[in-house]
């Protein structure tokens, strides 16, 4: 049976305080704002519990409205509370004075929606009543005269940005206060720096904070690393780190990685689109007279380098808290896609997966915002390209189905984490199926046509990769993959259209596939990459023409596209492989149909086929002298 109104508010007032109670305690400057607020509204629950127990009697309509006020005031604490977690620390510090206004803004909310409960109207005993009352005084004497702030740690604060050389007292002070005592807070702040850099596109415009905001923050963070590093009481904990990194290497972050070379940048610079990228990649990059960005694919404005020094800066603090050494000179500067990549130290990954990192991933993916979900996402990305075990572990920790979730996100770079995630896992062959389990193909086929470009090419990746299982061939067409496919290999970028076309070639192996590509019109683009020589895809666009052509309907379709004249010419003067797809086609075609064969003899297919009869491959051959007995056989005919 459904709750009536009144059952529903005091249900969520419930459920508000129970939230509230439960939230861990806190430890950032806001501490003792906290703990008040917290304090405060826990002793609204025996209120809560009276009125929920006493459900006989109707509340009167302004009881009501009274409550439900008091009920979006506990929402609004409920996430201030929860917003106090998050984030830097550091941050935090810098903005005490804002957050004290949230704190006061939250204060003032719940002391008027108080005063909107008429509670001589309510049915509850004197001892809640008057505990209710005394807690409402509360918190009309506590407007307007909020915990002042912690002078001390302000004048620390001061100190330390102001002074040429703090006194280490201070920064052991701020240490203290800030709750950043152990290597493990400090990379835990390194990360949530991190993060708003990069929520904010590499700088700038989160909460109107400016570079020079955020260089400060970095600043800050390394003095409080050298702080807690030189503290005995680390001592340990830091043998234990160094011990640990000798077996397994960090994660780099995906935005400390140049998109060019994939690699740790060493000297992160800025072009005119915002996208950041290492000097000497992009540099060759422009150098070879290329006027566009290579990430985004947009025209540059100008190709002046802007340094990233708040990223340089966020760089070299991850690989001093990781125990890395900057790299002295950056690698070849190629676009690496294979299936391993270099550690941050430079040597090959490890063997070993580290089961933990997974699992504090899958926690961010299951339970965290949507910026920690992106962050995630990336990570378990990079660690299922790093390499076969890692692909394993990931897939058994259940990453796999919250992966799945995460390709309907809005968040177009989630989507594309996520859909190259699953691409990398199912390189490994018992993953193909519990991707497929996990519902992901009508999801991949959705990322397929709405995504960025680069999450539509793996989407098409993906889609390959699954393919060669045979059933999941039937599947994968079936969702409708074959026309958005279609629509990449006809518009995609020069990967984008080889994506396409090697996943079209395997689905087209089944039956009927091949038949939903020629409805969908597949023919035309097809021979139009065949007569475009200097388009890169003449390989692929001959594959799979001779696939649709041993199919009725696409020997039809292909006929109407009068290809003959260009097959003759690629049978003359083609690839081996080219020579061997082209005779296959035009032998599908010519068989049953004198017309093609009379054009064909026309164009002077006689002379290259018997030269690809006696120097093709095997297969080619084969169709070559094919060919040439109905060739034979139409000039007996008209002797005769």
């Amino acid at each position: 049976m459904a709750e009536n109104p009144e059952e529903a508010i005091l249900s969520q007032l419930s459920e508000s305080v129970k939230a509230i109670t439960a939230l861990p305690e806190c430890k950032t400057v806001s501490r003792k704002m906290y703990g008040n607020l917290v304090r405060r509204i826990k002793l609204l629950s025996p209120l809560f519990e009276e009125l929920k127990d006493g459900g006989e009697d109707q509340l009167a309509d302004d009881v009501v409205q009274g409550l439900d006020a008091l009920r979006i005031a506990l929402d609004s604490a409920l996430q201030l509370l929860k917003s106090v977690h998050e984030g830097s620390k550091i941050f935090q510090a810098l903005q005490v004075d804002k957050i004290a206004s949230k704190f006061e803004h939250v204060t003032q909310q719940i002391e008027a929606a108080l005063s909107q409960v008429p509670y001589n109207k309510l049915n509850i005993t004197e001892e809640v009543l008057e505990q209710i009352e005394l807690l409402h005084a509360q918190f009309k004497r506590a407007i307007g005269r909020m915990e002042s702030p912690d002078l001390e740690l302000v004048r620390d604060l001061a100190a330390a940005q102001m002074e040429d050389d703090p006194d280490q007292m201070v920064f052991k002070r701020l240490s203290e206060k800030l709750h950043l005592t152990t290597t493990n807070d400090i990379k835990a702040e390194l990360i949530a720096i991190h993060d708003m850099v990069i929520s904010c596109g590499g700088g700038g415009a989160h909460e109107g904070i400016s570079d020079d905001y955020i260089e400060t923050m970095s600043f800050l963070l390394r003095k409080l690393k050298d702080c807690v590093m030189t503290d005995n009481q680390e001592a340990e904990s830091n043998e234990i780190d160094k011990g640990s990194m000798k077996h397994r290497s960090p994660i780099i972050p995906d935005d400390f990685r140049c998109p060019i070379s994939l690699e740790l940048m060493k000297d992160p610079v800025i072009v005119s689109t915002g996208q950041t990228y290492e000097r000497s990649c992009i540099q060759k990059w422009l150098d070879a007279g290329h006027k566009t960005c290579p990430k985004t694919q947009q025209t540059l404005s100008h190709t002046a380098l802007t340094p990233n020094y708040v990223l340089k800066s966020l760089i070299a603090l991850w690989c001093e808290s990781n125990g890395v050494e900057l790299p002295k000179k950056q690698g070849n500067c190629r676009n690496r896609r294979s299936s391993t990549t270099s550690t941050a130290s430079g040597g090959t990954s490890s063997s070993d997966c580290d089961r933990a990192a997974i699992s504090t991933l899958l926690q961010k993916l299951a339970n965290g915002n949507p910026d920690q979900q992106r962050a995630a996402a990336g990570e378990l990305r990079l660690l299922a390209k790093r390499n076969a075990d890692n692909r394993v572990c990931i897939a058994e920790a259940g990453a796999i189905p919250l992966l799945v979730e995460l390709l309907s996100s809005q968040d177009l770079r989630t989507q594309e984490h996520a859909v190259t995630a699953l691409l990398n896992l199912s390189i490994h062959e018992s993953n193909k199926g519990i991707i497929v389990n996990a519902g992901a193909i009508s999801d991949i086929v959705d990322v397929l046509k709405n995504g960025s470009t680069e999450a539509r090419e793996n989407a098409a990746a993906t889609l390959f990769s699954l393919s060669v299982v045979d059933e999941n061939k039937v599947a994968i067409g079936a969702a409708g993959a074959i026309a958005p496919l279609i629509d990449l290999l006809c518009h995609g970028t020069p990967r984008g259209k080889k994506d396409a076309a090697t996943a079209i070639f395997n689905l087209s192996i089944y039956q009927g596939n091949k038949v939903r590509a020629v409805r969908a019109g597949i023919v035309p683009p097809l021979i139009g990459l065949l007569k475009d020589q200097g388009g890169g895809m003449v390989d692929e666009a001959l594959a799979i023409l001779a696939i649709l052509a041993s199919h009725q309907e696409g020997k039809v379709a292909l006929g109407q596209a009068e290809p003959i004249p260009i097959l003759v010419e690629v049978i003359r003067t083609g690839s081996p492989r080219n020579r061997e797809n082209a005779a296959a086609i035009l032998w599908s075609l010519c068989t049953g149909n004198s017309q093609c064969l009379k054009l064909a003899r026309e164009l002077g297919a006689e002379e290259a086929l018997k030269e690809l009869s006696e120097n093709g491959t095997d297969r080619a051959k084969r169709k070559a002298g094919s060919v040439l007995e109905l060739i034979q056989r139409v000039e007996e005919v008209v002797i005769s």
